[in-house]
C-alpha cells in the first residue's frame, strides 16, 4: 500500500508540473505579444467533413477517368517507384486547382518530425489531419507550433490534398493559436470512461467521446422533427409558467421556493397540463409546449428530477385521436432520425412500422398475472389478492390502486413492442373522462415500448362538477399522507365552468424518447447536464447542521455521512432475529462485492437496486431499502459486504440475490444507517470471517 500511495503522489506531482509548464507557455506567448486570448474571432469557411466531401467531389471531377497504375509483375522497388510517380502526378494535377479552406478546432494529436509535422484538428463535424511545414508557415510560427499542447484550439488556413496513404488532409499555409488549453485532456486511447466525470464535465465528454456528441446532435434533431410534425398538423407552440402556486397535472412531489418580490411561497411546475387546458378553453384549438418540469423524486437510469416534457392538447377529439397521432409521430421520428421504422435497443429489434398493439389494463393483467379484476367486487377483495400475490400496498389504497400495482408488477416488463395500454381505473386518473360504458374506468392510455411508459394520454375531463369531486378525493389523499396527490385548483375549475370543448391530451417524456431512438442506456446519457450530487455536499450539510438554530425542526432521518458516530451506540441490524441461531448465522457466506451499478427501483421510495461484482463471472443483483440514506450515484464503485448464499427473494417483482450489510445507529433520537464499505484494494469475492 505504501508503494501504491507513493506512486499516486508521484503521478499527482507529475500532473502539477505539466499544468505549471502550460501556464509558463502561455506567459511566454503573452510576453512575446502573442496572447491567444486577445483574438476575438476567426473566419471559418468549412468544417472537417465539408473539406472531405468537397475534395472527393473535386477529385472525381478532375481525375475521374484516371486509372490506377499497372504494377503487375514488378518487384517491390519498382512497384514503389511506379506508385510514387503516379501519386506525384495526381498531386500536381489536383494542386493546380486547389480547394482553399479555413477551419478551426481543437488539436487532438500532434507528431513533430523536424521541419514538418502532422496534427489532427477536431471540430463540430469530425476531425481532419493537418500537414504543418516550417517552409510554408514560417520559422517563428513553426517554433510556436512545436511548443503547442494537445487541447489547444487552432485556426488553420490552407488547401486540401490526399496523402500517400489516402487520407484527405489540409496543407497548412497559416496557423493561428486561438485558445491555450491549461488543463490536460484524458489520454486519447482510453478516452473518458468514468461515468461520474463524464456527467459532471460534459464538455470533456463531448471532446473525447464522439458517440456522446452524436447523441446530443440527434436529440436536437428529434426536437426539430417533433416541431415539424406538429406544424404539419396545425399545432401552435406556446409557453406557460414554471413558477406556480398550485403544482398540478401529475402525481408527483414538487420543489418549493419563495418569491421575494411577492412574499409568496411558490412551486416549480410538475406538469404542463392545467395551463394548456386553459388555452383550449380560450379557443386555441391545438396547442403544445416543450419545456422543463421539476419533480422532487429520486434519480435512476430513467428518472431525473429536472426533465423535458412535451404536452399537447387538441379540441374536438378524444384518446383514440391521440393514439393515431402518437403512432404516426413515433413512426415519423424513427424514419427521419434513424432512417428506418425498425430500431434496435440494447440488441433487441423494436418495430415502429407495424400497427401498435392495443390492450386494456384489465386484459393485460388477465394475460400476464392470471387475475381478472372485472370479477373482483370491492377494495377488500382487491387487497386480499394483493396479499396473496405478495404485492405491497398502502392502507388508503382502493381497488383501482391495486389494479395499477398488479399491472406494474406483472405486465410492464412484458411490453417490448409498442403497445397501447388503455382504460385505467378512475382512482389513478383524476383529470380524465369516465368511460360511458363503465364509470369505474376512464378513457386513458399509456404507450409502452421496451417495457417503458413512453407517454400518457386522456380524453380530458371537461365536466367542472366531476372535476371538483376528483380534486376533493385528491385532497383527502394528501391529508392521508400522499405527498404526490394533487390539490384543488380553483382557477382551473373556473376555466372549466367557462366551458372546455371535448379534448384529447397527451404528455411525452422527451428524454426517454431520446434514449429509445439513440440506444442510450441511462437518462443521464441524453441530458447534457444531469442532476448530480455536489462533490462538496457533505461538507455543506455539515456546516448547515452546525449553523442551524437550536429551535429548528429535527429531520426524520440522519445521513450517515453528516454525523460523527458514537461507536457505543452502533449495532448490527438483526438478521431474521427470531429465526437465526449461531450455527445458522455461521453458515452465512460473507463476501466482498464491488458496486458496478446502482439505481432507484421505480415506484419504490426506499429500494435501491445494486448490480454487483462478487468475484464470479455472473453479475449479482441485490435490492436494499436504503434510499432514505443514499443516492445511487454515491455508491457506484464502492466496495461493500454482502451475504451471498441466501435464496433469491422477490422485491417489487425483482429477484434479490442476497443481502448487503449495513450498520444502524441512534443519533439524537433518530435512526441512522451506514452501508459498510471496505478498502477498494480488497478484491471482489474475498470471503470474510
Amino acid at each position: 500500500m505504501a508503494n501504491q500511495n507513493n506512486n499516486k503522489g508521484g503521478q499527482q506531482q507529475d500532473v502539477n508540473q505539466l499544468l505549471k509548464v502550460r501556464r509558463e507557455k502561455l506567459q511566454n506567448l503573452q510576453e512575446a505579444g502573442k496572447d491567444p486570448f486577445q483574438i476575438t474571432k476567426y473566419d471559418v469557411t468549412h468544417h472537417s467533413s465539408d473539406v472531405k466531401e468537397l475534395y472527393n467531389a473535386h477529385e472525381a471531377e478532375i481525375l475521374g477517368d484516371r486509372k490506377a497504375p499497372d504494377v503487375e509483375g514488378l518487384d517491390d522497388a519498382a512497384k514503389r517507384e511506379v506508385i510514387n510517380n503516379d501519386y506525384n502526378e495526381r498531386r500536381e494535377i489536383m494542386d493546380a486547382k486547389p480547394i482553399e479552406v479555413s477551419i478551426a478546432g481543437r488539436m487532438m494529436f500532434k507528431r513533430v518530425m523536424g521541419k514538418a509535422s502532422f496534427c489532427n484538428i477536431q471540430d463540430l463535424k469530425g476531425n481532419i489531419q493537418v500537414y504543418v511545414a516550417r517552409d510554408n508557415i514560417g520559422e517563428d510560427s513553426y517554433a510556436d507550433f512545436k511548443k503547442s499542447d494537445i487541447g489547444d484550439i487552432y485556426g488553420v488556413k490552407g488547401f486540401a490534398f490526399r496523402t500517400k496513404t489516402g487520407e484527405i488532409s489540409i496543407h497548412a499555409e497559416e496557423i493561428t493559436l486561438l485558445s491555450k488549453s491549461l488543463q490536460i485532456l484524458p489520454e486519447k486511447f482510453h478516452g473518458l470512461t468514468d461515468t461520474d466525470t463524464r456527467y459532471r464535465q460534459r464538455y470533456v465528454d463531448l471532446i473525447m467521446n464522439q458517440e456522446s456528441k452524436e447523441v446530443f446532435i440527434k436529440r436536437s434533431q428529434i426536437l426539430k422533427e417533433i416541431r415539424n410534425f406538429l406544424a404539419g398538423r396545425d399545432f401552435m407552440e406556446v409557453e406557460t409558467p414554471m413558477l406556480v402556486s398550485n403544482a398540478g397535472g401529475a402525481a408527483a412531489r414538487p420543489f418549493e421556493t419563495h418569491y421575494n418580490a411577492l412574499n409568496e411561497d411558490v412551486k416549480l411546475r410538475i406538469s404542463l397540463e392545467l395551463y394548456l387546458k386553459r388555452l383550449i378553453v380560450g379557443g386555441l384549438e391545438r396547442v403544445y409546449e416543450i419545456g422543463r418540469v421539476f419533480r422532487n423524486e429520486g434519480v435512476d437510469t430513467r428518472h431525473n428530477p429536472e426533465f423535458t416534457l412535451m404536452e399537447l392538447y387538441q379540441a374536438y377529439t378524444d384518446y383514440e385521436g391521440m393514439m393515431e397521432l402518437t403512432e404516426s409521430m413515433f413512426r415519423y421520428l424513427a424514419e427521419k432520425v434513424c432512417g428506418s421504422t425498425k430500431i434496435s435497443y440494447n440488441g433487441v429489434e423494436i418495430d415502429l412500422g407495424k400497427p401498435f398493439a392495443r390492450m386494456t389494463m384489465i386484459d393485460a393483467i388477465k394475460k400476464y398475472a392470471g387475475v381478472d379484476f372485472d370479477q373482483v367486487p370491492d377494495d377488500a377483495a382487491a387487497k386480499k389478492l394483493a396479499d396473496e400475490h405478495h404485492i405491497e400496498y398502502e392502507e388508503r389504497h382502493k381497488k383501482g390502486d391495486i389494479v395499477n400495482l398488479f399491472f406494474e408488477e406483472y405486465c410492464e416488463k412484458e411490453l417490448i413492442q409498442p403497445t397501447f395500454i388503455m382504460d385505467h381505473p378512475i382512482e389513478i386518473s383524476p383529470l380524465t373522462k369516465k368511460k360511458p360504458s363503465d364509470p369505474t374506468k376512464v378513457e386513458r392510455f399509456e404507450l409502452f415500448c421496451n417495457t417503458w411508459e413512453m407517454c400518457n394520454a386522456y380524453s380530458e375531463l371537461n365536466d367542472p362538477i366531476d372535476q371538483r369531486e376528483r380534486f376533493a378525493a385528491q385532497d383527502a389523499n394528501a391529508a392521508a399522507g400522499d405527498d404526490e396527490a394533487e390539490h384543488t385548483d380553483e382557477d382551473f375549475l373556473n376555466a372549466l365552468e367557462i366551458g372546455m370543448p371535448p379534448t384529447g391530451g397527451i404528455g411525452y417524456g422527451i428524454d426517454r424518447l431520446v434514449m429509445l431512438l439513440t440506444d442510450s442506456q441511462a437518462i443521464r446519457d441524453v441530458l447534457l447536464f444531469p442532476t448530480m450530487k455536489s462533490l462538496d455536499s457533505d461538507k455543506k450539510a455539515s456546516k448547515t447542521s452546525e449553523a442551524a438554530p437550536a429551535a429548528s425542526e429535527p429531520t426524520t432521518s440522519v445521513s450517515a455521512e453528516s454525523v460523527q458516530l458514537d461507536l457505543s451506540k452502533v449495532k448490527i441490524e438483526p438478521l431474521f432475529e427470531e429465526f437465526v441461531d449461531f450455527d445458522t448465522f455461521a453458515k452465512s457466506d460473507f463476501r466482498v462485492v464491488k458496486i458496478e451499478a446502482c439505481e432507484a427501483v421505480p415506484k419504490s421510495k426506499k429500494l435501491l437496486k445494486f448490480t454487483l461484482n462478487d468475484g464470479t463471472d455472473k453479475k449479482r443483483t441485490i435490492l436494499s431499502g436504503i434510499h432514505e440514506y443514499y443516492e445511487p450515484e454515491q455508491l457506484v464503485g464502492k466496495t461493500c459486504v454482502a451475504i451471498t448464499n441466501l435464496p433469491p427473494r422477490k422485491m417489487m417483482g425483482i429477484p434479490s440475490e442476497g443481502m448487503l450489510i449495513s450498520a444502524v445507529y441512534e443519533y439524537d433520537g433518530h435512526e441512522g444507517l451506514n452501508l459498510l464499505m471496505l478498502d477498494d484494494a480488497i478484491p471482489a469475492g474475498a470471503k470474510l470471517y
